[in-house]
């Protein structure tokens, strides 16, 4: 199987770059700039892509073997990739006077694999191409052997490339949606240059994982956290797949879910799929330690540790069970500047990342965790998953806990299951569910005065959260119909007492993030 390798220099959009190498059917790692020589060797990439950063590239100790450069594989340097692929074949990097961050345009000079056929605009017989800039440094000098294939005023080096040794190299960034034509840029680098077959498919995928399922696990048994959510419940799907009746699936019903949703998931999974699932009530565990703390990190990290006290007590009663298998998938990995990087700075910690206490005598199995959202979708409707639950929205591992702000209590859940219900009810009646990427309700502890008939009422607001993106690193704010809006208003208000007040949060990420906490 083809493989690219992508070195990650520290960029918060690295993930991005991956996304739009799988996009092409092309298999792909994301790893740390600093591997050795012997590990990329052993990777054996078909191309390799350098990374955006933070840094100067002049005064960085975030350097990569040089090396590379003569394995005789194309590469693509892209933001500070590029500067540093500048810098190590001789040419010159220097701080701009001119900084660029955002929309930009470039002229396309020379004819090139990488842009080739490509353009946004055609002006007096001059191509030219919008892209996303976000740099202060930029390079200077070509190095040897190397030609411009791309310009603007503020940057006469805004891509070049040495077409001979298969080298291309962009200031600005083709893996973000904001360049219009980077997804085609990315695919002509990996399918052209590369010369990489597009064979990452779902089906070879599943042949793939359920073979290395069965080669690690052998004859143990598996111990998994189902949670209802999409990424658990494919990988007990899969799990299942590869090894049948020696999985059993642990649902944990944490005070934390959504409305009727430990209903709903039992008669999935046991009732058509046929898995072994236990069913354990730990609502009075999860909210008596959560009582009185505020901060959204320490609520994470409860919610984290109680649900590994949860396995262990139940693997305890299953003595065969060897392995303990969850959900994690590549974002969540790299969100949490997880095991392949350490580089990246830190958004917010997923409970399901960073390993086990030793006490736990289980291994961990995570079949998912290479895999994309929108992969695992995919992977979920191949194993034959209802539709309904596979493109559900997101929901956070640690569930209303993140979703009621501040201290979490059940009176606070109770509310906002229930607008949250009705929010997503109204959202499918007015067809908006599947334009929407991820839609909730979020619980303000916050009393607002209200009038309700004669009386005045001194009640809890509620906010809705409804967003639209492609990747969920960037997201813009959903623009729902107000008389859709207006609806879910007046449902919640009048059918959830202790509710008096519904506001729209209409916030994009960045600067905001997607869940509230």
């Amino acid at each position: 199987m083809d493989k690219i390798l992508i070195l990650d220099f520290g960029s918060q959009v690295t993930q991005l770059i991956a996304r739009r190498v799988r996009e092409a059917h092309v298999y792909c790692e994301l790893h740390s700039f600093d591997v050795s020589l012997d590990f990329i060797k052993e990777f054996n990439p078909k191309g390799i892509i350098l990374s955006g950063g933070p840094n100067s590239v002049y005064e960085s100790d975030y350097q990569a073997d040089p090396k590379l450069f003569e394995l005789g594989v194309p590469v693509l340097g892209i933001c500070y990739g590029m500067q540093w692929m500048a810098q190590s074949l001789g040419g010159k990097v220097e701080a701009g006077h001119v900084r660029e961050f955002g929309y930009a345009e470039i002229e396309v000079c020379n004819e090139n694999k990488l842009f080739h056929s490509l353009s946004d605009r055609v002006e007096g017989g001059k191509t030219f191409l919008e892209v996303w800039m976000s740099h202060g440094d930029k390079v200077t000098e070509l190095p040897a052997g190397f030609k411009t294939i791309a310009s603007n005023p503020s940057c006469p080096i805004a891509a070049m490339a040495d077409e001979v040794r298969g080298f291309y190299a962009v200031q600005f960034h083709p893996e973000v949606t904001h360049t219009l034509k980077g997804r085609e840029m990315i695919n002509q680098f990996v399918l052209e240059a590369c010369g990489c077959k597009p064979s990452w498919t779902m089906p070879n995928y599943i042949d793939q994982a359920v073979a290395k399922i069965r080669e690690q696990v052998g004859s143990d048994e598996v111990i998994l956290g189902l949670s209802g959510g999409v990424d658990s419940s494919v990988a007990a799907a899969l799990i299942h797949r590869a090894i049948g009746d020696q999985l059993t699936c642990v649902f944990v019903d944490n005070g934390l879910l959504r409305l009727n949703e430990g209903e709903q998931v039992m008669n999935i999974f046991n009732k058509h799929l046929g898995v072994k699932v236990i069913h354990v009530n730990a609502t009075e565990q999860f909210m008596g330690h959560l009582a009185g703390v505020t901060d959204p990190e320490a609520k994470r990290k409860i919610i984290g540790r109680e649900f590994v006290e949860v396995f262990q007590a139940e693997s305890a009663k299953l003595p065969n069970a060897k392995w303990l298998a969850q959900g994690t998938i590549y974002p969540d990995v790299i969100e949490s500047a997880g095991a392949k990087t350490k580089k990246a700075h830190t958004i917010k910690s997923h409970h399901n990342v960073g390993g086990l206490p030793e006490t736990l005598k289980l291994s961990l199995l995570e079949p998912l965790r290479e895999l994309f959202k929108d992969e695992v979708r995919e992977l979920g409707v191949a194993l034959g998953l209802p539709h309904e639950m596979v493109y559900r929205h997101p929901f956070p591992g640690p569930g209303l806990g993140v979703r009621v702000l501040g201290e979490v209590k059940q009176e606070y859940c109770d509310l906002l299951r229930r607008a949250d219900a009705i929010f997503i009810d109204e959202l499918r009646e007015f067809d908006w569910y599947d334009k929407t990427s991820q839609a909730f309700a979020v619980f303000l502890p916050v009393k607002s005065v209200g009038v309700m008939g004669d009386g005045r009422t001194y009640e809890y607001v509620v906010a809705l959260r409804a967003v639209c993106t492609s990747d969920f690193m960037t997201a813009k704010w959903a623009e729902l119909p107000y008389d859709l809006l207006g609806k879910v208003s007046n449902r919640i208000i009048n059918e959830v007492r202790g509710i008096n007040r519904v506001v729209y949060d209409v916030s994009g990420k960045p600067p905001a993030t997607i869940e509230w906490e």
